[in-house]
């Protein structure tokens, strides 16, 4: 896939550390990377963004930003208050194709979740990816309630006949609880696709070249790593209970 458009099923599910780690693990490989924001929000001129993190832990990658706003808010919201011009889907898939005729892989990072609105036409990043013909990865939370906006998404990927490339997890805890355990098995159910990957909980506070280093190891090989959905699942899984309602874990 030349460019890959990384969606998540709301805000803070770790689609920028995602982001990073797949760049990590193409660049591993290899390849060369470009990482499109089209909109940032809630950032002001002159601070770091969401490209500049993918930079700081990835390493060697092209970055390009359309659109600005300063307020944590919706694109169109955003754009709208602060009197700037929106980001334009035709822009977006523009910027996109350009950069995927100079690098291996393409990620477009999406800001919230596929229907956040960009301008005030109610166009989406779902649309951006129509034009570009780009599958869509998305980056779900692990614990309760993510199975429903898990869905969701996808049932919008499904209705605007788009490709679903997967479902990673942005960020796995520690410790995860009993409802993250049992969405392993039940997130690539509720989606109709594939789970690639489980991204550490701290992961973007590791040293950047650690963070290289294991990438590849938070990722499935479709994504360009090792990681093992059936493996990961199963040593995460809760035990199932016996008759007696014990463990047989």
């Amino acid at each position: 896939m030349a460019v890959l458009v990384v969606t998540g099923t709301g805000t803070e599910v770790g689609k920028t550390v995602t982001t990073a780690a797949l760049a990590a693990a193409a660049l591993a490989a290899g390849r060369s990377v470009a990482v499109l924001k089209p909109a940032q929000t809630g950032v002001a001129p002159g601070e770091p963004g969401d490209v500049d993190e993918v930079v700081r832990l990835a390493g060697d990658v092209t970055a390009a930003e359309l659109a600005r706003y300063p307020e944590p808010l919706a694109p169109d919201t955003a754009a709208r208050r602060s009197r700037l011009p929106p980001v334009r889907v035709a822009d977006i898939a523009e910027a996109a194709e350009k950069l995927a005729a100079e690098h291996d892989l393409v990620l477009v990072e999406g800001a919230g979740g596929l229907l956040v609105r960009l301008d005030d036409s109610g166009s989406t990043l779902a649309d951006a990816a129509r034009l570009l013909d780009a599958p869509v990865l998305v980056v779900a939370a692990a614990g309760l309630g993510t199975l429903n906006t898990t869905a969701l998404t996808a049932e919008a990927l499904r209705a605007r006949d788009l490709t679903c490339a997967g479902v990673v997890v942005g960020s796995w805890p520690r410790r995860p609880d009993l409802a993250a355990r049992c969405n392993l098995a039940d997130l690539p159910a509720v989606a109709e696709s594939p789970l690639l990957g489980a991204v550490p909980t701290g992961a973007a506070a590791r040293p950047p070249a650690e963070f290289r280093a294991a990438a590849r190891t938070w990722l499935a090989p479709r994504l360009g790593g090792t990681w093992d959905a059936r493996a990961f699942t199963a040593q995460e899984a809760p035990g199932r209970p016996t008759l007696s309602g014990a463990s047989t874990r």
